[in-house]
């Protein structure tokens, strides 16, 4: 099963871009993983913000297959502890899934159009955290589900 992280603009904090670059070096010993950014908008002090959302959501629309299955991370989604989180991973792995794209949005979330692609939405917390910060922890998560699914120590319970 391939994994892609879908961005809107790029990580630009340097301790932010350090942990990540750390995660992908171990994820790339469980699963194909890449990520995919996509520009952020420029001049937004003129627009609203549903005008952005609908112009960054056409940005992510256009880096989707139709053969992807489309997971939101966005705060009003489905909440899991890290081992189910591993659980939900796992069966889609067993489910034969090829393909899954998991998408943060920009500072307001996501349109409408994209919410209606989702296959599912995923909230990582409660609390808010900023767009480039998701990423690292999406990651230390993914890499996380990743050494429950193997059995392997990193996890403590």
């Amino acid at each position: 099963m391939k994994i892609t992280l879908l961005e809107t603009g790029k990580t630009e904090a340097s301790y932010l871009q350090k942990g990540m670059e750390e995660y992908r070096k171990r994820l790339k010993h469980y699963l194909p993983f890449s990520e995919v950014v996509v520009p952020a908008l420029k001049n937004t002090r003129k627009i609203s913000c549903e005008q952005q959302k609908e112009k960054e959501g056409e940005l992510l629309i256009g880096q989707i297959k139709p053969t992807d299955d489309l997971i939101l991370l966005d705060e009003n989604g489905i909440l899991f502890t890290s081992e189910e989180f591993a659980r939900f991973m796992e069966q889609k792995m067993i489910a034969g899934t090829r393909s899954m794209v998991f998408a943060v949005g920009g500072p307001y979330g996501f349109s409408e159009k994209v919410h209606a692609m989702a296959k599912e939405k995923i909230a990582l917390s409660k609390m808010t955290f900023s767009h480039q910060m998701v990423r690292l922890i999406f990651l230390e998560q993914l890499y996380r589900a990743m050494t429950i699914i193997k059995g392997e120590p990193y996890h403590h319970k």
